[in-house]
């Protein structure tokens, strides 16, 4: 436990295990989103309005200790609306002195040729999402190196766990197998890819934050062993006790349903996750402060459980 106070902006399911991860260690935490609805438990504080705006966000996020940006605006809508959030949160970490512990993910990174992302991978971004991506991380960087701020990144692959449901490892896998139905995947499944467990994003985020000597740079969560699309279906059918198969959604389909569905076709740029062998090395962070995974088995039980209790037949 650390003094002070804990001030997340976004209540998504990041910014929901961060609190979880923090309130059970008895850590004073608020909450900042744009509806003022979230479904906190008693003594977790709840502040509503716009992150993107510079004085709101600093009086949110007034007294803070640390700042973690869980933000994520709508899919279709990154290039306007992120960068402004992240200022956002930014003006409220040189506002109150604490420190930032942004979440970002691998799009910055672009195709590698199937080789294991680092955090020393340069940026080469081949989309749109992606460059936003690479443009947010080099400007919080700055910041810190200028001494506006201290600041610190945490990257992870596609997650999944309680609560996530719009993931390539979300619902439509998931809830689609405990309905007794194929798992709807994206790309070749045959294909190593590594996927990134919610509660070991969480302790990243609240461990990076309680650690002077993490900041200033990029971390990568370290992930389970990394299977194949097709092999972690298995396990899920494994744990759920159900029959579980892999359906990929052919990319012409994915182009018909973008015509309709703005979200469905922010994904055609990202194919090549799924269309490349996808693996994040999160060894730094394991050297540094001994940080081991969840297994993958047992993060997977944790998901069905809320699955079921949240997706019932």
């Amino acid at each position: 436990m650390t003094d002070g106070l804990h001030v997340i902006f976004g209540t998504g399911p990041v910014g929901l295990a961060t609190m979880e991860e923090l309130a059970g260690s008895g850590e004073q935490v608020r909450m900042v989103n744009r509806s003022g609805n979230a479904g906190l438990p008693g003594g977790v504080e709840l502040v509503k309005g716009d992150a993107s705006d510079p004085d709101f966000a600093a009086r949110a996020a007034a007294g803070a200790s640390v700042i973690y940006q869980a933000l994520n605006p709508p899919y279709d809508r990154w290039p306007e609306l992120f960068p402004g959030l992240q200022n956002g949160a930014v003006s409220a970490a040189r506002a109150s002195g604490a420190v930032l512990i942004s979440m970002e993910n691998l799009y910055l990174y672009g195709p590698t040729g199937g080789q294991p992302m680092t955090e020393e991978t340069p940026f080469a971004p081949n989309t749109r999402k992606g460059a936003v991506r690479a443009v947010m991380a080099g400007e919080l960087a700055a910041a810190h190196n200028r001494e506006e701020i201290r600041a610190a990144s945490v990257r992870a692959s596609d997650f999944f766990g309680p609560r996530v449901v719009q993931s390539a490892l979300g619902e439509r896998v998931f809830g689609r197998i405990l309905h007794g139905k194929s798992a709807q995947v994206i790309g070749n499944p045959t294909l190593a890819h590594s996927y990134t467990y919610i509660n070991d994003i969480a302790r990243v985020l609240v461990r990076v934050g309680r650690e002077p000597s993490a900041w200033g740079r990029a971390w990568h969560v370290p992930s389970a062993e990394t299977t194949t699309t097709n092999q972690l279906v298995d396990m899920i059918g494994e744990v759920a006790g159900v029959p579980a198969r892999a359906r990929p959604t052919p990319r012409f389909m994915l182009r018909i349903l973008g015509r309709f569905q703005p979200e469905v076709h922010e994904l055609l740029e990202m194919l090549y996750e799924f269309e490349e062998p996808f693996v994040i090395d999160g060894r730094s962070l394991q050297t540094s402060f001994g940080f081991q995974p969840t297994p993958l088995r047992a993060a997977i039980e944790a998901t069905v459980d809320w699955y079921r209790n949240h997706f019932a037949r």
